[in-house]
């Protein structure tokens, strides 16, 4: 069972924290099943990747197996959209108890999550989900402040961590060469703007949200992105130009539970949690993968002029950024943070899992 909520909602679910209560019975002594009642919420809508997956794989599985493992019964609360939480608010909004469950990319926490883009420091790497996945979780195994973050400063869990297509570009003009880059406004979010900026275009910080009437009003001419949005959103629409430039499966987005939900969850159903958010993983991985086949098939269909970098503008646009991994490293690591390692750990992680970088970024 699933409430939606709206915006109007909002203040009488700031009050709502958990609630488990004996069947929907009240004082029928017959009915045995206990209801849990969680809010989950993310600032994009389910036409986002990560939000869908949440909403389409991990909510019902999560009731699935409770249902059919134990007494208990979950009931969702959903507040995408930004209906509860918006995109750069989520991870205060489960700390604070506004959401049970958040949803999020960590690219929207620059400042509280400096570390968690990792990957991004480190573009044109894995383009399969799947590889960039198992990159990413064998760091966050090696590196423990990675997950213990979550808990010891922001007062929550980390459930799943949330794959995604490779990125690309699409834009309203066509484009071959690095130069014919330079000056242009190009939008991204959080640190992939040091992808544009360091091969000579102008790069605006933005969202979603107001992806579609920024690309029509020229606020500015490209997206760094993948396919499903922009068939999804509709982008295909003003950026009638989309270059599979392969900058990377980036897996920065995130689930995360608030830990006095999950104190306060049933031991069989805390368990149930971690399993299925474990599940989430690699499900995401094998959807975000059919969705860039899908998708840039769609975008054909649709007239989209879709085409591939050359491998000499791939390989020179990320020589462009060689140095910038040693510097971002540099940057954090003179924050007590262990970027260097962290960035060690996931080149070489990588290269374990077959991938050939174009540019091998050095960090010392």
């Amino acid at each position: 069972m699933l409430v939606k909520t709206t915006n109007s909602s909002r203040p009488c679910l700031a009050l709502l924290f958990i609630a488990i209560a004996t069947g929907c019975g009240g004082n029928d002594s017959t009915s045995t099943s206990k209801k849990i009642v969680l809010r989950i919420g993310a600032g994009h809508s389910t036409a986002v990747a990560y939000a869908a997956v949440m909403e389409n794989y991990f909510q019902p599985e999560l009731q699935r197996r409770v249902a059919d493992r134990t007494d208990f019964e979950i009931q969702f609360i959903e507040g995408y959209s930004g209906s509860i939480v918006k995109v750069n608010e989520t991870l205060e909004g489960v700390q604070a108890g506004i959401v049970d469950i958040g949803g999020f990319c960590f690219c929207f926490e620059p400042s509280n999550l400096p570390l968690h883009a990792f990957q991004v420091s480190l573009p044109f790497g894995p383009s399969s989900p799947a590889r960039s996945l198992a990159v990413a979780r064998a760091v966050y195994e090696q590196e423990p402040f990675l997950a213990d973050v979550f808990e010891d400063r922001f007062d929550q869990k980390l459930i799943a961590l949330i794959a995604t297509e490779s990125y690309s570009l699409g834009t309203t003009f066509p484009w071959r060469t690095v130069d014919d880059l330079r000056g242009r406004k190009l939008a991204g979010a959080g640190l992939n703007l040091k992808w544009l900026e360091y091969v000579g275009a102008t790069p605006v910080q933005s969202n979603l949200t107001e992806a579609y009437t920024s690309l029509t009003t020229h606020v500015y001419d490209g997206w760094i992105m993948f396919p499903d949005a922009w068939v999804k959103l509709k982008l295909y629409e003003p950026g009638q130009f989309f270059t599979e430039t392969r900058f990377g499966s980036i897996t920065w987005n995130g689930m995360t539970m608030g830990l006095r939900t999950w104190d306060r969850l049933p031991p069989e159903v805390q368990a149930i949690v971690a399993e299925v958010g474990a599940d989430l993983e690699s499900h995401s991985a094998v959807v975000a993968a059919e969705s860039y086949d899908h998708h840039l098939a769609r975008l054909r269909e649709l007239g989209t002029d879709v085409r591939e970098i050359a491998p000499d503008v791939r390989k020179e646009w990320a020589q462009s950024l060689a140095q910038w991994p040693r510097e971002r490293a540099a940057e954090l690591d003179g924050q007590g943070i262990p970027a260097t390692r962290v960035l060690r750990l996931a080149l070489d992680a990588a290269e374990r899992e077959g991938y050939v970088w174009p540019v091998r970024y050095e960090l010392d």
